[in-house]
């Protein structure tokens, strides 16, 4: 297990820091905690999970316009043009984290894409699961259920990442949102999985 290596964070906070406001910088601070805490219960490298807990909201406050012109630039399918920030800052804040901040971690790069969605249980890797419920259960997060999610977490990571999924669908249908194709797919397939 690799510890934090807390110069190199230094540096990352600063360049986060100068990107986002204090509450949003606040909040990765806090994901970069929880993501760690979560690493150590799982065998996992805490330096890849206090990097992407971090750096996960890095283009969180960027401009539609930023957006659209990644999606062109990096060739990405052009529907995602029609999903908005809250699927965009994952799915495509990952380029901005690799071309910006130099983070070339495959593993962590995807995390970050998959924050924002979810993914079918066999292509999340254990730090995608991690990041997923460090951003929903961080220290300042205090929703209905947070306390059950976070239980249910600490004894399964997979039941935590299921939670998570069920409780935005019925949050995503219950305000009558559009839910990004990707979510709807992950959720089926975990129910599946942890039916067996």
């Amino acid at each position: 297990m690799v510890e934090v290596d807390e110069k190199r964070i230094a540096e990352l906070s600063k360049q986060v820091q100068a990107k986002l406001s204090e509450r949003r910088f606040e909040h990765c601070l806090r994901v970069k905690d929880y993501a760690i805490k979560l690493a150590k219960q799982n065998g996992l490298d805490e330096n890849q999970a206090a990097i992407a807990g971090l750096v996960h909201d890095y283009a969180k406050e960027r401009s539609a316009s930023d957006f659209e012109k990644e999606i062109d630039e990096k060739h990405l399918d052009s529907d995602l043009k029609k999903w908005g920030n809250p699927i965009w800052h994952g799915v495509v804040g990952a380029y901005f984290v690799q071309d910006e901040l130099g983070i070339q971690d495959p593993e962590i790069l995807e995390a970050i894409k998959e924050h924002t969605t979810g993914d079918n249980h066999d292509k999340m890797s254990t730090l995608s699961k991690v990041l997923f419920m460090a951003d929903y259960l961080e220290m300042g997060r205090n929703f209905p259920g947070v306390e059950k999610a976070r239980t249910l977490t600490d004894e399964s990571l997979d039941a935590g990442v299921f939670y998570q999924l069920s409780a935005t669908l019925s949050y995503l249908a219950g305000q009558q949102k559009p839910i990004y194709p990707k979510t709807f797919t992950a959720y089926n397939d975990w129910a599946t999985y942890l039916a067996k």
